[in-house]
Formats: C-alpha cells, sequence, structure tokens
C-alpha cells in the first residue's frame, strides 16, 4: 500500500477523494447513491454497534433506537462540511473530530459500499483506488475555494448545465441554500456559509467561477499529477 503523506489532525479540515478503479463507475443506480449517503450517515459516528449492513437486518424498532443513541450521544469521528458524488468518484470536504477519525470513516464507508456494490454486481475484487486521497485545507481562501470546486463538478462535467447546479440531487448544493435540508441533515453548512451574508451570496460565490472552472477542467491533467 502506497505511503501517506497527509497527517491527520483533530479539528482540521480535509478535501478528501476518491475515484473507482481504472476510472470505472461506482455508481449505476439512484439507489447505489442513497446506499452511499447511508453509509456516509451512519458512520460518521465513532461508536457504531455493528456494520451497516446487519443493522439494516435489524428489527425496525431496534435501528430507531441505535440511531437515537447515536444521535444522542453524537459521538463523531468527522463533520461532513460539503459533498458531491459524481458517476465515478466521490468528493468529501469533513473536519477529523476524533483521533484516526477520518481514516477510519472512510475506510468503513468505503469497504462497506464496496461490498454492496459487488454483490448487486455479482464483482469481485477491489472497487476503489487503493489509497483514497485528502488535502489539508490551510487557509479560509482555500476552504471556500474547495467547497466551491466541489459544488461545480456536476456542471465542471458537464452532467448538468450550470443553470440547473440546484437540481444535482447526490452533492450539498441545494443544502447550502436551504433546498431540500432535511435529505441530508448530516451535512454542517453553518461552517462555510458564515463568511457569507446569505445562502444567495454563497449561490452567487459559486456560480461566479462556472465557467473559469470547465476550462481549468479542460487542462488539469498538464498541472496535477
Amino acid at each position: 500500500m502506497p505511503y501517506r503523506k497527509t497527517v491527520f489532525a483533530n479539528e482540521e479540515i480535509y478535501h478528501v477523494f476518491n475515484r473507482g478503479v481504472a476510472g470505472l463507475p461506482i455508481y449505476h443506480h439512484t439507489y447505489n447513491y442513497s446506499r452511499f449517503i447511508q453509509l456516509l450517515d451512519y458512520y460518521r459516528f465513532t461508536n457504531t454497534p455493528t456494520s451497516f449492513s446487519r443493522f439494516l437486518k435489524l428489527p425496525l424498532e431496534e435501528k430507531g433506537r441505535i440511531l437515537e443513541n447515536l444521535k444522542k450521544e453524537n459521538n463523531l469521528q468527522v463533520e461532513i462540511l460539503a459533498f458531491c458524488l459524481m458517476p465515478n468518484h466521490f468528493h468529501l470536504l469533513l473536519k477529523q473530530i476524533s483521533e484516526k477519525g477520518i481514516k477510519s470513516f472512510i475506510s468503513n464507508v468505503q469497504n462497506g459500499y464496496a461490498k454492496y456494490f459487488n454483490i448487486k454486481k455479482e464483482r469481485s475484487g477491489p472497487l476503489f483506488q487503493s489509497a483514497f486521497k485528502a488535502v489539508r485545507i490551510e487557509t479560509d481562501e482555500q476552504l471556500l475555494h474547495v467547497s466551491r470546486y466541489i459544488h461545480l463538478n456536476p456542471a465542471t462535467a458537464y452532467i448538468i448545465t450550470i443553470e440547473k447546479l440546484i437540481d444535482y440531487h447526490w452533492s450539498s448544493f441545494a443544502t447550502y441554500l436551504g433546498i431540500n435540508s432535511t435529505d441530508f441533515p448530516f451535512v454542517k453548512p453553518e461552517f462555510i456559509l458564515n463568511f457569507f451574508k446569505s445562502p444567495e451570496k454563497y449561490k452567487e460565490f459559486v456560480f461566479n467561477q462556472a465557467e473559469y472552472q470547465r476550462e481549468l477542467a479542460n487542462i488539469k491533467h498538464l498541472i496535477l499529477e
């Protein structure tokens, strides 16, 4: 396994991303995206009593009790500040809360999703590239830029038009704007929105660089390792 240079520290924020092995799609259907979202929500807690696949098989009453306890205790591995799921990769903006929280969180999510996906598709072998990538956020400016970069991904990739970016469901962008906020209650947009006078100003900030990001995407293979 490659040596990881990034050192994860509590209360620090990281842009975490990974893609399917050989760039292959990792989400084929709506329920694939939904399953990944459920894993993000479940494994952000430190004290999950069982794997998510086993959790789903429990009686409804017991599942409700477990979720209630997790939310009541609120012992987190990470806080999820922003996210975007794309057909063959994902982006997460995470704040580490507990020791080794990000490594544990990503490991649980990726392993849980890969097992689910392989069963569904009757395949075997790794689903994700061997090691997820992570970049520590060092300045407020970088934080805002990365959040914008994450939310612009669907438009940058021409999956959806810039004008309809808010309609892309597998992203926290609409949550930032107060739309469908109950869909992803685990997202913490306040940390970034506090830099803006209103959610509308954040929307303007994101849209302001939409075309530039598309241009950058065309040459990123020349400037990124």
